[in-house]
């Protein structure tokens, strides 16, 4: 796909996709939802790890309304189930781990694109913003799902009905993201994450993601059964072998990610 509305680059195992309209604090539209769900598809196949992040001040300030005038006539329903949920699946299906590098405002939809990812590293001055309610709508784009597993249902639901900033050092307090980072040391912090998550062993980084997100519908007795048919895989690998010789040896495995 020849992008227009982001940048997709490879180097090292880390596929890196930035939103790339500044201009308009990288609102979405129908071209950079499919050029996203492709990058990250793409990700998945070619990295180790896929990162998301926003050119300029903004991470992503949601949906790109337009023209006033003509944004109440947007099919919603129709936009929802044909453009994010693909593009949200292809995140959190992504069989590699994603992070979201939040480097300012995430706001309606750009702030649940951004909890769709493994993880979720923000700047400390970037701030998350359930906007919908002040234009008459619910949080859409995953966030009525992944707000009140991350954040417990009073915060996720006070997030909601106020439409409140909330502040990346709330956020992490919250549970809402991993972590919270210094702006001075935020592009190093998530970088260095990043390339460990590269480095690593990545058949066991699907199992995690597989296995972590099934417990929802579990039961214990299930989540049990699942976990040692899991681990008997990730026993059989290369990378366990490697990384029982690293520990006795006492140096840093040298995980191929298999």
């Amino acid at each position: 796909m020849d992008y227009q509305t982001i940048t997709y680059e490879l180097s090292d195992g880390m596929a890196l996709v930035t939103m790339n309209r500044a201009e308009k604090y990288n609102a979405l539209t129908s071209q950079m939802r499919a050029e996203i769900q492709h990058a990250f598809a793409t990700g998945g196949r070619e990295a180790r790890v896929v990162v998301i992040t926003g050119a300029g001040k903004a991470f992503c300030s949601g949906q790109d309304l337009g023209d006033r005038a003509n944004a109440t006539s947007i099919d919603l329903e129709r936009t929802l189930r044909d453009e994010y949920a693909p593009m949200l699946r292809a995140i959190s299906q992504c069989p590699v781990p994603t992070i979201a590098a939040v480097n300012g405002p995430a706001a309606g939809a750009g702030a649940n694109l951004a909890l769709a990812a493994d993880v979720v590293f923000a700047s400390e001055s970037a701030y998350f913003l359930q906007a919908f309610t002040r234009i008459g709508l619910i949080p859409d784009a995953g966030g009525t799902y992944t707000l009140p597993r991350q954040m417990g249902m009073a915060k996720a639901m006070g997030a909601a009905l106020f439409a409140d900033k909330i502040s990346a050092r709330q956020a992490d307090d919250w549970g809402m993201i991993w972590e919270a980072v210094e702006d001075h040391k935020f592009n190093a912090h998530w970088r260095a994450k990043a390339a460990h998550l590269a480095a690593g062993p990545t058949a066991a980084y699907a199992a995690v993601k597989q296995v972590m997100r099934e417990s929802w519908n579990n039961t214990f007795e299930d989540q049990l059964t699942l976990e040692a048919k899991e681990q008997g895989k990730c026993g059989k690998s290369r990378d366990f072998k490697e990384g029982v010789l690293a520990f006795t040896e006492k140096r840093p495995a040298a995980f191929e990610g298999r």
